[in-house]
């Protein structure tokens, strides 16, 4: 299998099973705005049609309830939505859900499935893989730096052939928010350790890189390859900035991340809610 080769799948996103022994990721952010009219489906509504065809884990990128994550955006618009699949969700917080204060109604609607109140970083074991949610609004403070002395921590006492790390907010971007160098020091630690795949959103856009390495020169041997997906239904955004290594860039879609990991290796595709089209899809094998 070569590193990042194309897939050449079926128009609606049902080339094959996934292999025996393979865990299945649905991923995506910025997900539900408490808007609608009688006639029209949100975004949100759309993107949760997709993931009811498909089993597996739902990693929520943050940005889940607009625009404030307020107790009433998170039953009234997540809920309804996302919320369908809220026992197999996993969480991060985004800078919207920090909107109230202390992201307490995020902390409030998923209790420990979001880890420590107030903090919001956990790791699990997914099939072969090592998963990290990291919250990647802790910027500044005393919790920055508790979060990276964990990471670095969890990272050692869990080595794995194939580890995936999510976050809401991407260190390499080319959409409006453009790249996050607060993250800096998270990427080291995950590119010290070998992780292979960072997921996030923020950018109202998708978009894949190549493997990089932190300073963000491409490093097919040792970089991490990122997706940023924040197309779970809130409004869309275009691309400003191009940055080097982005090999795909898709606007104006909503859609959800697929992705299968398998004990050595990895498939993607990303697939858009009108039509369950594969808009983006290859495979690559872990480290």
């Amino acid at each position: 299998m070569a590193l990042g080769s194309v897939l050449n799948c079926a128009a609606d996103g049902t080339n094959s099973s996934p292999p025996s022994g393979s865990e299945t990721v649905l991923a995506a952010g910025d997900i539900a705005q408490c808007r609608r009219s009688e006639y029209a489906e949100t975004g949100a509504e759309a993107t949760a049609r997709l993931i009811e065809r498909f089993p597996g884990t739902v990693l929520a990128l943050g940005d889940l309830a607009y625009p404030n994550g307020g107790q009433r955006e998170f039953r009234d618009c997540y809920d309804p939505t996302w919320g369908r699949f809220k026992e197999r969700t996993r969480p991060t917080p985004g800078n919207h859900d920090h909107n109230s204060p202390n992201a307490a109604p995020y902390y409030a609607y998923w209790g420990d499935q979001a880890g420590v109140a107030g903090q919001g970083f956990y790791s699990f074991e997914l099939g072969a893989w090592h998963v990290v949610a990291l919250n990647s609004s802790l910027v500044e403070g005393p919790l920055k730096s508790k979060q990276e002395q964990w990471l670095a921590a969890d990272l050692e006492q869990h080595p794995s052939r194939c580890a995936l790390a999510f976050m809401h907010h991407p260190r390499f971007s080319s959409g409006g928010h453009g790249s996050d160098t607060r993250l800096d020091a998270l990427f080291r630690i995950l590119y010290a350790h070998g992780v292979d795949v960072i997921l996030g959103g923020h950018d109202h856009d998708y978009e894949r890189f190549a493997r990089l390495d932190p300073d963000g020169r491409r490093d097919e041997q040792r970089g991490i390859r990122q997706f940023v997906v924040g197309t779970g239904g809130a409004g869309l955004t275009p691309f400003l900035w191009i940055r080097a290594y982005s090999q795909t860039r898709i606007n104006g879609v909503h859609g959800v991340l697929r992705m299968t990991l398998s004990s050595s290796s990895y498939r993607w595709e990303f697939l858009s809610a009108a039509g369950s089209k594969v808009l983006d899809a290859g495979e690559s094998n872990c480290h």
